[in-house]
C-alpha cells in the first residue's frame, strides 16, 4: 500500500466524526497492520475497486458507537441495535466516499458497507494487501481506521 493513499481517509474520518457525530478525534501512531483481529466491538467494512483494490475498515468501541449513533439520530442509544449498525455503516460509507473523491486518479468504486459486531472478530485483507492501521481516541472511546489498497495492473 502506498502511504499517500491513507491521508484522504484520515482527513475524511476526522471531518466525518466532527460533522456527523459531533465528536473530535485525536490521531495515534500509524502502523502497518500485522494481525487480523480488530480490537473494537463494531466494525464497518467497505470494499474498494478501480485502479486500486482493497478495503477500508472502521472499527469502533461500543460506547463510541452508541454516542455517534445517538448524535446522528438525535436520540439516546444505549444498546446494540439496527440503528447503531446503520449509523456505523453510514459513517464508514461517508469516510470512504469522501476519501474516494480525493483519490480521483484511482477511479475507485465503493461497495455497500457491511457491519460486524462482537469481540474479537477477524477481518482479513487479501494476502497481497498490507493495510495501514491508524488508531484514534475520543472522550467517548477509541476507534481504528484500517486501509489496504494495492494498485491494479
Amino acid at each position: 500500500m502506498r502511504v499517500e493513499y491513507i491521508n484522504p481517509f484520515i482527513t475524511s474520518l476526522s471531518n466525518t466524526f466532527s460533522m456527523m457525530a459531533e465528536v473530535d478525534v485525536q490521531r495515534g501512531q500509524m502502523s502497518l497492520k500485522s494481525e487480523p483481529s480488530l480490537i473494537h466491538e463494531v466494525s464497518g467494512i467497505i470494499g474498494l475497486s478501480g485502479r486500486a483494490a482493497g478495503a477500508v475498515i472502521l472499527s469502533i468501541s461500543e460506547n463510541l458507537a452508541y454516542k455517534a449513533a445517538s448524535r446522528m439520530l438525535m436520540t439516546d442509544v444505549n444498546e446494540m441495535n439496527d440503528d447503531v449498525l446503520d449509523a456505523i455503516g453510514e459513517l464508514t460509507n461517508m469516510v470512504a466516499g469522501s476519501a474516494k473523491a480525493e483519490l480521483e486518479e484511482l477511479q475507485l468504486n465503493v461497495s455497500l458497507p457491511n457491519v460486524i459486531t462482537g469481540k474479537p472478530h477477524d477481518i482479513r485483507f487479501p494476502s497481497n494487501v498490507k493495510p495501514i492501521c491508524v488508531p484514534f481516541s475520543t472522550k467517548y472511546g477509541d476507534l481504528a481506521l484500517e486501509v489496504g489498497l494495492e494498485d491494479v495492473n
